[in-house]
């Protein structure tokens, strides 16, 4: 069982299988993972007929997520996988179903460098599609994280990031006039650092 699995679904993404198992994605069509990586979010959307996109600012990783693609889905275009970095999306307007950002929000420099990933991400996004992102937040370690500026904080793990908190998702599921599907979920990893889930439809 466990090598099915493997081949099924990859190393994805816990609380994106958690939806793809609730059947939240079923009607989408078009899917774009925002950061893609080497595509350990995707196995199971280019084995499943899904229409599937990525960017990577990684030149390597688009290469990597590729050749999956490749392997996997030999007909999803491999001109769907660009370099791009997530504020500057080279796709039209209300293009996808689905847009996945796993990890990489936190990876923002300012708070204006994440405004700008978050809209344009949703931009891209057809009215009624679904936004799924993982992203380093502060909920629950509040007093354990130091201030460096610019939004970004030092985490009792020793890395660097830029935290949310959810005040600041809330708001902005307000100003972009969208719902939440599922409620902010957050993971708390041994009080190191703590991962949010934030599931916004368009």
């Amino acid at each position: 069982m466990q090598s099915n699995l493997q081949q099924d679904f990859g190393n994805i993404d816990i609380y994106l299988f958690d939806q793809l198992l609730k059947g939240t994605y079923g009607n989408c069509k078009k899917v774009l993972d925002a950061g893609c990586g080497s595509g350990r979010n995707l196995v199971y959307f280019l084995q499943n007929g899904f229409e599937v996109y990525g960017i990577d600012p990684n030149a390597e990783a688009v290469g990597a997520v590729k050749t999956l693609s490749k392997n996997l889905a030999p007909d999803n275009p491999q001109t769907n996988f660009k370099v791009a970095a997530a504020e500057d999306m080279p796709f039209d307007d209300q293009y996808f179903d689905l847009v996945i950002c796993s990890a990489v929000l936190h990876f923002a420099h300012s708070e204006q460098h994440f405004d700008r990933m978050l809209r344009s991400m949703w931009r891209v996004l057809k009215p009624g599609g679904f936004f799924f992102a993982r992203l380093a937040s502060d909920i629950g370690l509040e007093s354990l994280v130091i201030p460096v500026g610019n939004g970004r904080y030092l985490l009792p793990d020793g890395s660097e990031r830029f935290l949310a908190n959810e005040h600041m998702l809330l708001n902005y599921t307000i100003a972009l006039n969208a719902h939440l599907y599922e409620p902010l979920k957050t993971t708390n990893v041994q009080n190191l650092r703590c991962m949010t889930t934030w599931c916004l439809q368009k």
